[in-house]
Formats: structure tokens, C-alpha cells, sequence
């Protein structure tokens, strides 16, 4: 079934997103909480919570405390970062993560999104231990399995017709536009500021705060980012203009979006977006780039761009391909621009190199194909889009009767719970931003622990990831959870 959201015909059978969210509804919601004074856990409630961390969670503690000595800042991965100190992980099962000392919690995190069929599932690493037992991870060789990854996800995503993995979703970005430029011949790569594409050189500019350019382009020479551009969410005018400018000085080689928005839909997009950046790139010559790091498989067996029925002309993916194994990354497009990726020594034709002695290994192959055969036979997407509804639906009802600002809105098993709205300044307000961005950052941090401490993980207390193991009972748990930490505000 497809349904008609203004001139723009989106999927719906099939997909985890069952209806698209007001826009414009959420924006001014989201708006009028970063006009607001961030309101977080009260003062008075706030050792409570931290108490937890203290009496409950020792080994983490301690184990915090020795990789602070060794490991810059104690933490190798932004995800690991949870205020007072990071949680050490003992076990994972379907939608629950043990720490080391013991404690459960119901695991929003999901790993940052990739195990959408939930965590350390069975079927799926019984086919990982049997290839470790048969063939080892790596052989350096051919294997059977890459080729069939690369068959399933063509089979599933309209956009590809051809595939070619890598190690990480950094690294396909990274592959993609120096593939744009190789095919179109042109420079200029144009972003959506705000969005998060990797932390390669040239795609570290505008990263989640829009306008902020180079702010975080430390240790990056200006030559790196001298022809990345980014343009203000939603605003098809801008990306027009950027586009004409960009034909008088040589051209765009590629525009490259979120296609729910920066940051998985924390700045949503309107819903023929998309389709009218599909236009423009048509028109300017330039290439439409999805990153569907994120999107793939977990909004539908199409992506997002099976949703939004608009076809890339590349797509990157990471680690929504393997289920949660380790180098998930990798190109897909069509025939005649990856064909410029081909690999070989001493080739005589034009070709955008890449490379990695450890991409497409047998285990990421394998995990890779099962993964996406698993999603599709259970039909997982779905399922956790359910989940993902029903969460915001309870979360809504919550805020509600607490007359708590908080939005919440979610794309299939996607959630965003906003209580601070560090997520929503930008540099069109950069005083704003000064004052008051590292304020409402603690508060998030603190609403996380609060989530924490009441067995709860979440994505930085802002972003939740419901898989297809969280049913009705596990859902209905965790809003009585998220009560309770809602009446420490």
C-alpha cells in the first residue's frame, strides 16, 4: 500500500513507518522547547540517581577509572559515553544488556541501531560460529558469501544494482564521494548541515550543529574541506542556489543527505524532501547520495529510499548491514557509476581506488547475508516499527499528564525524546548557542543516567532504537520506567 503525504507517494505495507510525522507539528513543538529554560531531573532528585552508579555499578566504575589511564578520555566510541561514567556491557540478549556488575536494562541502545532483529540473535550467530569453525574470519580469497550479500542487497534495495563492501559507514562515505567525483568530474560535494556522514576529513564540517562548518575540523587541513558545502535542513532553496553557484565554478559532484534527517531524524524532514533533492540533482548533474548507515533494513527491507520511493544514485550503508558484526560497511548504485570501483592491480581504465585488506572478510559476508534473510523472513522491520509507535504513543500519553514540554515522535522504530533541545541550536542563533548549549547538553546527559539508573539505556537520553525483541510486555515495562524518572523532573 502506498500513501499520498502532499504530491510525494511514500510506502507504507511493508515498512516500519506507519504514518509520517506533521512536520511543521513538530518543529514549533520543538521550537517552543528550546525557547523554554531546559527543564531536567530536580536538584534534590539528582543524588538519587547518581547513587545508583555508586552502590550499584562498582565494576563499571572501577573499570572506567582504569581505561581513563590508559585510553584517551576512557571511552574508544561515542556511544560509550554515559554520564557519570561509562557502563561496562557483561552480556546482551533480545532487548536486554547486563553490565558487569549484574544489573539489567532494557536496551534502546541496540548498539546504535544495527540489531534490529534484536541483540546476540541466535539464528544469526549460529551461522557466525559455524563459518569461525569452517573457514575462519578472513582468507584474504573470494568467498561465496560475498557475492550472495551482495545479490540479497540488490534483491531488497531499488537503488542498487550493483555492491561493494567496506570495513565502516565512515568509509563508504568516503568511497562514495571520491566515486561521485571520479564518475562526474566535478568537485563541489554539498551536505545537509547537521547531518553525520563519518569522520573522514572532508565530511567533518557541519557535523550535528548546522552552520558550524569547521568548527570540529581539528587537525584537519582547510584544503580537506575546501569543496564540502552544507546547506540548512530542509531548505531546497538554499541547496538550489549552492547548486547554481557551484555550475558556475565547475559543478557538483554530489549531494549527499540523511534521508530522514541529520542525526536519523532528529531534524525531520519534510516529506517530498527527498524527492525534490532528486529533482534538483537531475537537474544540476550532480549525484544523489543516501546515507542509509542507519535506514537500511531498520525503516524496510527498501531503506529509505524504498519508503520515500526515490532512488539514489548511490547509497552507503554500515553497520545496519551485518546485525551488529564487526566491518559493516559498503557502496551500492547503479551499474555504470560503480563499475568505476573496480578492483584489481595495474587496471588500465578510469577508477576511484579503495581498498581494505579486511573488507568483505567471510564472517562480515556471512552475517551480512543472514542478517537481511532474517529481517525479511520475520519481518522485523515491522515489528519494531510497532514497537517503536507504541513506545511513543506511551510516552506522549506520559508527557501529557505531567504537563512536561518533552517532544516525542518517532519514525517506525526510530524514537526521539527531547528534553532539553540542545540537539535543535544552531548558528543562526550563535549567542544562544554559546549560552546556553553546554547547560542543556547536561541536562540530557543527566535525564540519561536518570534513564540509566531506572534500567533504561538509551541513545545519549535522547534517542531510542526498539528492535523486533521488544514486545508488548517489555514496552509497557519501560514506559512505567520512563514515569518514574519523568516525576524526578
Amino acid at each position: 500500500m502506498n500513501m499520498m503525504t502532499g504530491n510525494t507517494t511514500v510506502a507504507t505495507n511493508g515498512y516500519a513507518i506507519s504514518s509520517w510525522i506533521d512536520n511543521a507539528a513538530v518543529m514549533t513543538d520543538l521550537q517552543t522547547l528550546l525557547k523554554l529554560p531546559p527543564r531536567g531531573i530536580a536538584k534534590n532528585n539528582m543524588p538519587k540517581v547518581l547513587d545508583y552508579f555508586e552502590t550499584k555499578c562498582q565494576t563499571s566504575k572501577a573499570w572506567a577509572d582504569r581505561a581513563a589511564q590508559i585510553i584517551p578520555g576512557g571511552v574508544q566510541h561515542n556511544l560509550a559515553f554515559n554520564h557519570p561514567f561509562p557502563i561496562a556491557a557483561a552480556k546482551v540478549d533480545g532487548p536486554y544488556m547486563w553490565d558487569a556488575d549484574g544489573n539489567r536494562y532494557i536496551d534502546f541502545l541496540q548498539a546504535g541501531g544495527p540489531t534490529l532483529l534484536g541483540s546476540n540473535y541466535l539464528p544469526l550467530r549460529e551461522k557466525a560460529k559455524a563459518l569461525i569453525d569452517e573457514c575462519g574470519p578472513v582468507t584474504g580469497l573470494l568467498h561465496e558469501y560475498e557475492f550472495k550479500l551482495a545479490e540479497i542487497i540488490r534483491h531488497h534495495m531499488p537503488g542498487i544494482e550493483m555492491f561493494r563492501m567496506l570495513g565502516s559507514g565512515t568509509e563508504a562515505c568516503m568511497g562514495a564521494i571520491r566515486l561521485a567525483r571520479a564518475h562526474t568530474g566535478m568537485k563541489w560535494v554539498i551536505k545537509v548541515g547537521g547531518d553525520y556522514h563519518g569522520w573522514s576529513d572532508q565530511m567533518v564540517y557541519g557535523m550535528r550543529v548546522p552552520g558550524t562548518g569547521r568548527r570540529e575540523a581539528t587537525g584537519i587541513p582547510k584544503g580537506a574541506t575546501a569543496y564540502t558545502q552544507e546547506v540548512f535542513p530542509n531548505e531546497l532553496g538554499s541547496l538550489r542556489r549552492t547548486l547554481m553557484l557551484n555550475r558556475l565554478r565547475g559543478g557538483t559532484a554530489a549531494v549527499i543527505v540523511e534521508p530522514l534527517g541529520p542525526e536519523s531524524g532528529t531534524r525531520p524532514v519534510t516529506p517530498d524532501y527527498n524527492c525534490e533533492v532528486r529533482k534538483l540533482c537531475h537537474e544540476f548533474g550532480a549525484l544523489l547520495i543516501f546515507d542509509e548507515v542507519v535506514t537500511g533494513f531498520r525503516v524496510g527491507m527498501g531503506g529509505a529510499q524504498g519508503y520515500f520511493n526515490v532512488q539514489p544514485d548511490l547509497t552507503v550503508f554500515g553497520k545496519c548491514l551485518t546485525g551488529g558484526y564487526l566491518m559493516a560497511g559498503g557502496i551500492g548504485g547503479r551499474k555504470e557509476i560503480m563499475m568505476t570501483l573496480a578492483g584489481g592491480i595495474g587496471t588500465s581504465s578510469k577508477r576511484a581506488f579503495v581498498g581494505g585488506t579486511l573488507s568483505a572478510n567471510p564472517l562480515s559476508c556471512v552475517a551480512g547475508y543472514w542478517a537481511i534473510e532474517e529481517m525479511a523472513r520475520t519481518n522485523a522491520p515491522v515489528l519494531a516499527g510497532k514497537a517503536g509507535d507504541r513506545l511513543t504513543k506511551g510516552l506522549k500519553e506520559i508527557i501529557s499528564r505531567l504537563d512536561l514540554p518533552y517532544v516525542v515522535y518517532n519514525m517506525g522504530s526510530i524514537v526521539h525524546l527531547q528534553t532539553s533541545a540542545v540537539l535543535l541550536m544552531s548558528m543562526r542563533n550563535p549567542i544562544k548557542l554559546m549560552r546556553e548549549a553546554n547547560a542543556r547538553k547536561h541536562v540530557m546527559e543527566e535525564m540519561g543516567a536518570a534513564y540509566m539508573a531506572h534500567g533504561l539505556l538509551t541513545l545519549a537520553g535522547s534517542r531510542i532504537y526498539t528492535s523486533m525483541a521488544d514486545t508488548d510486555e517489555i514496552v509497557d515495562d519501560a514506559l512505567n520506567r520512563f514515569e518514574s524518572v519523568f516525576k524526578l523532573v
